[in-house]
C-alpha cells in the first residue's frame, strides 16, 4: 500500500491575527510560516516522494514548493481543487473572536456534521470531497509506483482533521478532538482492509524510516517492534 503524508500549510498572516481566511486570495505564509514549511521540507528530504499534491490556495502552494525544493528528484506536483479550504461562506474574513459569538459556533464545536456555513459549504461535504480526493490519489500513486510509494498532500487544518477522522474511524462530530498545527506532518496508509494512522500532528523527528518500512494490512499484535531509530553521531 502507498503512504500519504498529510502536511498542513505553514503559519499565515491571517493565522497570526486570528482571522478566518477561508478561500480568500493573497493569504501568504509569514516568516514563521516559511520557516515552519522549510523545516518540514528538511524532514521530508530523506524520503523520495513520488508526488506532492496541493490545495490551489497560495499558502499551500508556497508550502508545497518549499517541500519540492528539498527533494532530490522531481515529484509530480498537481493542484487539486478538492483539497482546497472549506467554503466558510459569510464567515470568511471575520475574526475567530467575533465568530465565537455566533449561534452556530457551539454547533461547529460539538456537532460539525450538522453544520452548513451561511452562504458556504457543509462540513460533511468538506469531508466527503477531501477524503475521496486522498483515496483517489493514493490508489493512483500505488498503481503507478507500487505499494512502497510515498506521496504528500498539502492542505488545510479542517481538511486534514476530517481526513484523519475518517482514517481513524471517528464520526465527524468527534473531529474537533484532533489537532493539526501549521506545517505539521501526519501519516496514513490505506490498506485493503482498513487505513492505518502512523502519526498525527508531528513537527519534528526523523522520517527516513518511511523509505524502507514493511507494508502489511495486518496490525502487529502487541504493538510490534516499531521502526528503527536513526543513528546518532
Amino acid at each position: 500500500m502507498a503512504t500519504v503524508i498529510l502536511v498542513r500549510h505553514g503559519r499565515t498572516t491571517a493565522n497570526a491575527t486570528g482571522l478566518l481566511a477561508g478561500r480568500a486570495v493573497g493569504v501568504s505564509l509569514d516568516q514563521i510560516g516559511r520557516d515552519q514549511a522549510a523545516l518540514t521540507g528538511d524532514r521530508l528530504a530523506a524520503v523520495p516522494v513520488v508526488g506532492v499534491v496541493s490545495s490551489p490556495l497560495e499558502r499551500c502552494q508556497q508550502t508545497a514548493q518549499l517541500i519540492l525544493d528539498r527533494q532530490a528528484g522531481t515529484p509530480y506536483a498537481p493542484v487539486d481543487l478538492d483539497l482546497t479550504e472549506c467554503d466558510y461562506g459569510q464567515w470568511q474574513g471575520r475574526t475567530l473572536s467575533d465568530l465565537a459569538t455566533e449561534d452556530l459556533w457551539p454547533v461547529v464545536q460539538s456537532q460539525p456534521s450538522a453544520v452548513v456555513f451561511p452562504g458556504g459549504e457543509s462540513m460533511a461535504a468538506m469531508q466527503a470531497r477531501s477524503v475521496a480526493a486522498i483515496r483517489r490519489h493514493d490508489a493512483a500513486f500505488e498503481a503507478e509506483y507500487g505499494p512502497g510509494a510515498v506521496w504528500v498532500a498539502v492542505s488545510h487544518g479542517d481538511i486534514i482533521k476530517s481526513i484523519l477522522a475518517d482514517a481513524l474511524g471517528m464520526h465527524l462530530d468527534l473531529f474537533q478532538r484532533i489537532n493539526v498545527g501549521p506545517a505539521s506532518v501526519s501519516i496514513v496508509r490505506y490498506g485493503a482492509s482498513r487505513p492505518t494512522v502512523y502519526a498525527t500532528n508531528t513537527d519534528a523527528g526523523d522520517l527516513s524510516w518511511l523509505t524502507n518500512s514493511v507494508n502489511s494490512d495486518d496490525a502487529p499484535v502487541g504493538g510490534g517492534a516499531g521502526h528503527t531509530a536513526p543513528r546518532t553521531k
